[in-house]
Parts: structure tokens; C-alpha cells; sequence
């Protein structure tokens, strides 16, 4: 069991920050089943057309996280938070990629809840996980092909240094077909309490489990 602590300069910044943890063990990642595509090219379609009269700040979870970064200090026009970035796509009817089951359902989670989610191989993971800022000069080599500087942003980091955001992940510890054991990192709104957080985490772990098998455990961080 890996643990997760949260940094306090977080948490001074931004009292009500909270983060969903969920393990996953046994699992088999594979192709998405049909039922999962075809959810997604719905939920891709609906939201387009919706997109065509609504701002994306008229999300609430747009808002409060680009709220999030301006509190810690992060440019979010610059550095834009994962499920901005997958709306901005589906607004200007980009197709979002199929890569395998694991990603696509992480997809389906940042539409359905309008949060930023992170999914990363237990196995890669040294260490337990502190969600800090990064240090200057920190960085990791992205699954967007690119040296990300994440100095000063909002991090995942296990004892060999950073490995996730809300922003891009790294290729380290990224989840692939050969991945049986997973860490998944939601990233909450601030704002929801925490019978509505407990709620949507499990709901995310049963999905996840009934598309991929084996058991998953969930946490709050901080606990109320």
C-alpha cells in the first residue's frame, strides 16, 4: 500500500484542497470495449453541441481549478489543467485520441466530472507520493512528448522526484497493456464536501474495476 501525503503549503494556500486516491490491483488493460467508445463519441458529440452555448468557464469545474492555479501561483492560460485542455478539444471538434481502456476511461472520467484525473503504473512508483510544488529547475519528460519544467506546479512526486500533474504526466510511470496494478489521483473540486468526494471516488473505482477487473481501495486526502 502506497501512502500519499499532502504538502502543507498546499493546503495553507488553499484550506479546502482535496485529492481522491484509488489503488487498483489485479487488473488487465486492454483495447476499450465498444461500450466505452460508444459512451465516449456520445459524451464527445452531446458536448459539443453544448460547447456551441456555453462558455467552458460556465463549468463550474473549469472555473474553480483554473481559481485553483491563480492561488497557487500557476498561470492557468498558460499552463492549462488536463480536463480544460480535453474540452478546448471538443469545443474546436478535434476527435480525442483512443490509446487503450485505462486512458480512455481516465478520458471519460475528466469530461463526466469536469475534474483533472491522473492514472500511473504502481509499479514505476518508488516510494510513497507527496503532492507538492514543484522545486526550480524540476522537470520530467512528458506523455506529450516534451521536457515539461514544472517548477513551481502542482506535482506528484515519489522518491526518484516528479512524476504526474494536473497539468501532463510523465512517461515514467505511465500506465500501459503490461500495467496490473495502478495508482489513480482525482483531483477534486476544493469546493465539494466530503460525502459528495467519497461518493465520486467510488463510483470512479467500481467503473474502473468493471471495465479492467481485479479490487481497488479509495481515500480522501486530507481526511475530513
Amino acid at each position: 500500500m502506497i501512502h500519499v501525503h499532502l504538502n502543507s503549503r498546499i493546503t495553507e494556500l488553499i484550506p479546502t484542497f482535496k485529492i481522491g486516491v484509488i489503488q487498483y490491483h489485479d487488473i488487465v488493460i486492454g483495447d476499450s470495449p465498444q461500450m466505452l467508445k460508444g459512451r465516449l463519441q456520445f459524451f464527445q458529440e452531446t458536448l459539443k453541441v453544448e460547447l456551441e452555448s456555453k462558455a467552458l468557464t460556465d463549468y463550474a469545474g473549469i472555473a474553480e481549478w483554473r481559481k485553483t492555479f491563480k492561488t497557487l501561483q500557476i498561470d492557468p492560460g498558460r499552463y492549462r489543467p488536463s480536463h480544460e485542455a480535453l474540452y478546448r478539444r471538443v469545443k474546436k471538434g478535434d476527435s480525442l485520441p483512443l490509446v487503450h481502456s485505462a486512458v480512455d476511461l481516465n478520458t471519460f472520467f475528466s469530461l463526466e466530472y469536469v475534474i483533472p484525473l491522473g492514472i500511473y503504473d504502481l509499479a514505476n512508483i518508488k516510494g510513497d507520493v507527496t503532492l507538492r510544488l514543484g522545486e526550480e529547475n524540476e522537470s520530467y519528460e512528458g506523455v506529450n512528448g516534451r521536457l515539461n519544467d514544472m517548477s513551481g506546479k502542482l506535482i506528484s512526486s515519489d522518491s526518484e522526484g516528479a512524476f504526474g500533474s494536473p497539468i501532463v504526466d510523465s512517461i515514467r510511470t505511465k500506465v500501459t497493456l503490461d500495467t496490473t496494478s495502478a495508482l489513480h489521483i482525482l483531483y477534486l473540486r476544493p469546493s465539494i464536501d466530503y460525502t459528495e468526494a467519497e461518493q465520486l471516488v467510488k463510483a470512479v473505482g467500481k467503473m474502473f474495476t468493471q471495465v479492467h477487473g481485479g479490487d481497488f481501495n479509495s481515500n480522501i486526502f486530507p481526511s475530513s
